[in-house]
């Protein structure tokens, strides 16, 4: 199978050579290709990665975004540009190791989905970097279903028809194994090395973690609610329904033990309130319905994934 590395690039200008020569190394003797995605850079990467590109033949291709649009949307530029069978994501700061590809195709070879890449021993701040990433990792597995020690390890291999059928935004890439076990996928982790950061400073810190939060409320609706918006919608409204009700039963055995009165008591407004916004939920939840059905029928897409079919009168696909 045909292997695309897609690379995105933010100010690595000392990088880059040293990257390109360990990304030779690593695939040499494969049918591969390498699509660097400049995402904005003002050091000099673009053209350092131009003559790159342009002295090694046709193995390496180079995209150039108009400005800084942040790593998830250089890695899904990177994909579109990309026509292999398998491909794997890296990133350009050399702290992830090239030499550990083929491990991962490996486990694409026989026959997992989706490789994630796990940095057993990170080099990285452990205030800063290694703590909030844990404590993501733990919330992202525990919401998701999917569990994985490594969510935020970009080093990943995937099958292309694994990221067909969804567009990535904000902080989304981390995600893909959450979209990807939510349609079946095999996902297998794969221990990588991870070095300290040789040139630069880290791009992301801690303000981070904040967006990767907001994000897992979008990848949670979408991977379990999308199709059927009216089971968390008519939930809610139903749950404050009934809360409705329970106050209301409160008030009226304290009218019937302690003679007060109701419309006095402000849990009367408590009461009204909580069956307005549940009534409000419900009917938000069937048109997101409506919403739903058209999008799926207008474009015909499917609601289920079919992994393959075994057919003896015309063979399996």
């Amino acid at each position: 199978m045909k292997v695309s590395l897609v690379i995105p690039v933010y100010n690595e200008v000392e990088s880059a050579p040293l990257l390109h020569q360990a990304i030779q190394q690593a695939l040499q003797g494969r049918d591969y290709e390498v699509v660097y995605v400049d995402d904005g850079s003002r050091d000099g990467s673009v053209d350092v990665l131009q003559k790159l590109v342009e002295e090694s033949g046709g193995h390496f291709r180079l995209v150039v975004l108009r400005r800084n649009f942040g790593q998830t949307a250089a890695l899904a530029a990177g994909i579109d540009h990309s026509s292999g069978e398998v491909i794997v994501t890296l990133d350009a700061d050399l702290q992830n190791d090239p030499a550990d590809i083929p491990a991962l195709i490996e486990k694409i070879d026989e026959g997992y989905d989706l490789a994630s890449g796990w940095r057993v021993d990170r080099q990285d701040a452990a205030l800063t970097r290694r703590l909030p990433s844990q404590i993501a990792n733990w919330l992202i597995s525990r919401v998701t279903g999917v569990h994985l020690h490594d969510y935020g390890c970009t080093l990943k291999a995937y099958r292309r028809e694994v990221l067909e059928g969804f567009r990535l935004y904000g902080e989304m890439h981390r995600f893909i194994p959450a979209y990807a076990g939510g349609v079946g996928a095999r996902i297998v982790e794969v221990p990588v090395r991870h070095h300290a950061r040789r040139y630069g400073r880290a791009k992301y810190g801690l303000e981070r973690t904040l967006k990767v939060v907001l994000d897992l409320f979008t990848v949670k609706f979408l991977t379990s609610y999308a199709a059927k918006p009216i089971y968390i919608f008519g939930g809610t409204g139903l749950a404050m329904i009934a809360g409705s009700l329970v106050v209301l039963i409160v008030l009226a055995a304290r009218r019937l033990t302690l003679n007060e009165h109701m419309i006095r008591s402000p849990l009367l407004l408590l009461s009204v309130m909580l069956f307005i916004l549940g009534a409000q939920a419900i009917l938000m939840g069937l048109l997101a319905e409506l919403t739903v059905r058209t999008y799926y029928e207008s474009q015909s897409k499917p609601t289920y994934s079919v992994r393959r079919v075994v057919d003896p009168a015309h063979g399996t696909a």
